[in-house]
């Protein structure tokens, strides 16, 4: 009579008739797939429907006006805000139990707008503060060198306090921080935000070489111009809704998106 049984409830699990998951499987393959993402501050419906991906070694960009939802979308991401609804999807592994510091653990490291670096530690520290989920210490002393040699800046300001660095700094060490972690994907949210344009053509140059040597990006970027030029494809996001999307040259040459985000 066992024998019976268990040879039914084989033949019920190989039929497609008996198929019982309660894990979420992203319908796309991509590094980040965010799917259907839904998000609410109290009763503002902030972000609706949101879907799009991001394939490893690709730059891509959401772009919009202020209040369109870029940073929340990150935010939602990195799990430091939580969504209403949909899925995010980081390595085909579903993020929605896990926690902001295990987030960077699996290889996402977020530069928040505003920069947000340890004002009262050194440049130094706020580097090594990057690099916390490491314990390899000899490989965290050659990330460090990369980054020295990338930001020279900051070597010379090793020993300063990052809250008396300039805003152009800041951002660089922003970014240098991030990636001690070594990350799989490195978000960045407005980094050219409030710098002089000569830093700002520097910022730019400095994500084309970080791409270069293998870092995914996935970049949020009020310079629409300059954010499609540097990107493989893009977003356009306006109240929530992404509207178009596309090879980041298409999208240069969209009338309607030069109308709304690449006009002087």
């Amino acid at each position: 009579m066992l024998n019976k049984i268990l040879k039914f409830l084989k033949s019920l699990i190989a039929s497609e008739k008996f198929y019982v998951s309660n894990i979420k499987k992203s319908e796309k393959t991509g590094m980040l797939v965010v799917q259907d993402l839904n998000v609410h501050y109290g009763a503002i419906h902030a972000i609706k429907g949101v879907s799009f991906e991001v394939q490893q070694g690709e730059i891509i960009t959401l772009i919009g006006s202020n209040g369109a939802g870029k940073s929340t979308i990150l935010k939602t991401i990195s799990n430091v805000l939580r969504k209403s609804g949909g899925d995010v999807f980081f390595l085909e592994k579903n993020l929605e139990t896990t926690e902001p510091h295990k987030v960077v653990e699996m290889g996402i490291s977020h530069v928040p707008e505003g920069r947000r670096v340890f004002p009262q530690l050194t440049v130094y520290e706020n580097l090594q503060m990057g690099a916390y989920i490491r314990n390899d210490k000899s490989e965290i002393e050659k990330d460090l060198i990369i980054v020295y040699k990338r930001f020279p800046r900051l070597k010379e300001r090793e020993n300063q306090s990052a809250g008396t660095l300039s805003g152009g700094e800041q951002q660089m060490l922003a970014m240098g921080r991030a990636l001690m972690s070594r990350p799989k994907i490195l978000i960045l949210d407005e980094p050219s935000m409030g710098l002089a344009p000569l830093l700002v053509d520097e910022i730019f140059n400095i994500i084309t070489d970080i791409n270069k040597a293998g870092t995914t990006i996935l970049l949020v970027e009020q310079n629409a111009n300059r954010a499609l030029h540097v990107s493989h494809r893009g977003y356009v996001l306006e109240t929530g809704k992404i509207i178009a999307s596309g090879k980041s040259s298409d999208l240069l040459n969209d009338e309607k998106v030069k109308e709304a985000y690449l006009s002087a």
